[in-house]
């Protein structure tokens, strides 16, 4: 059995919701951003009892189609973007049909509808989030910094950032408050 969760976008949120299902005593064959794969179905009490718990986390339980489909868009796009270094190759379009199964068209026009933004501004919002935490590090140059997440040249990334965040690159890092924005916020 498959329940789809809402608001799991880190390797802690899959701990957090595993340990929510053991102390059910539900064994989990599988712990994904946005879904567990259950030995056995779930009655109607523990599903009520698990939906309080995780709630009280900060994580909800989807039961609609769309939602469902809207989750697993942002999951995959967290995951690319904050897990996997944006190591795409291919389109990001070609990216979610393929690991979705749907025709882009038909995932962008549900996105759009539902989150009132397009999958391709929530894409940005996500590697300028995953940009302002890299310069809070200060690990990396700039230079480093765009080519880890695939901007075509620093002038790209600066100018994005500083459309999205009213401050270029430089600035944010002098700013005492970063105002940074939860992943699951976005």
């Amino acid at each position: 059995m498959m329940i789809y969760i809402k608001n799991m976008v880190c390797g802690r949120c899959k701990m957090v919701v595993k340990s929510e299902f053991e102390k059910l005593g539900l064994q989990t064959i599988s712990v994904e951003l946005g879904e567990v794969e259950l030995q056995v179905d779930i009655t109607d009490i523990q599903k009520e009892i698990l939906l309080k718990n995780l709630q009280a986390l900060g994580f909800d339980l989807i039961d609609d189609k769309k939602t469902k489909t809207i989750e697993k868009i942002k999951n995959l796009i967290v995951d690319l973007v904050h897990h996997k270094n944006n190591e795409l190759k291919i389109n990001l379009s070609d990216y979610l049909a393929e690991n979705l199964n749907h025709d882009y068209n038909t995932l962008s026009n549900l996105f759009s509808e539902i989150e009132n933004t397009t999958i391709e501004k929530y894409f940005i919002s996500q590697k300028i989030e995953k940009v302002k935490e890299l310069l809070v590090y200060n690990e990396l140059s700039l230079s480093e910094i765009a080519d880890l997440l695939n901007y075509s040249n620093v002038a790209h990334l600066s100018n994005q950032f500083k459309k999205i965040t009213g401050f270029t690159p430089t600035s944010f890092k002098k700013l005492k408050n970063k105002n940074r924005i939860q992943i699951e916020n976005l």
